[in-house]
């Protein structure tokens, strides 16, 4: 038998700190967790809020929640399972059921904070096709309104000069 060297001392053991739980677990990955939650220094105790959306084989859950030094703050969820109370029984893992538990959440975040008077949305079905673009250029003061017509004005300028 011949000689083994010792990699590991007693004082190495003696001197060696774990991971931390989760990132032993593999559930966490902190580096990128610091870069998702740390707020800039110049906003000043305001909370970074940030939307949280799992699935599973059965469900999927919304939430929206900010970090604190105790842990994450929950501040509004929103569940598939709970859709059949608005009329939508089947497909509680698809694509439209995401849409709609995302939809919930927005509508009870208003509601908690007071602006869902404010911002009203879509009160009857009218059937019409809605259209973002149509949005920017009814509104006259809208500075994207105008930036976009002043680009599609400078293209149609290029187009109709005989070097393009």
């Amino acid at each position: 038998m011949g000689f083994v060297k010792v990699v590991k001392s007693k004082a190495y053991f003696k001197r060696y700190q774990v991971k931390f739980r989760r990132r032993r677990e593999g559930k966490t990955d902190y580096f990128a967790r610091k870069r998702l939650v740390i707020q800039d220094k110049n906003k000043y105790n305001t909370p970074k809020y940030r939307m949280i959306v799992r699935f599973s084989n059965r469900d999927i859950c919304c939430q929206i929640a900010y970090a604190k030094i105790e842990g994450d703050q929950i501040v509004a969820a929103a569940y598939s399972h709970e859709l059949p109370k608005y009329g939508i029984t089947v497909g509680l893992t698809n694509y439209a059921a995401a849409y709609c538990t995302g939809l919930l959440l927005a509508r009870r975040l208003l509601n908690k904070f007071g602006l869902d008077q404010v911002y009203e949305g879509q009160v009857e079905v009218t059937g019409d096709e809605f259209n973002v673009a149509s949005q920017f250029l009814t509104a006259q003061n809208d500075s994207l309104a105008t930036t976009w017509r002043a680009k599609s004005s400078t293209q149609r300028c290029i187009a109709n000069t005989s070097w393009a």
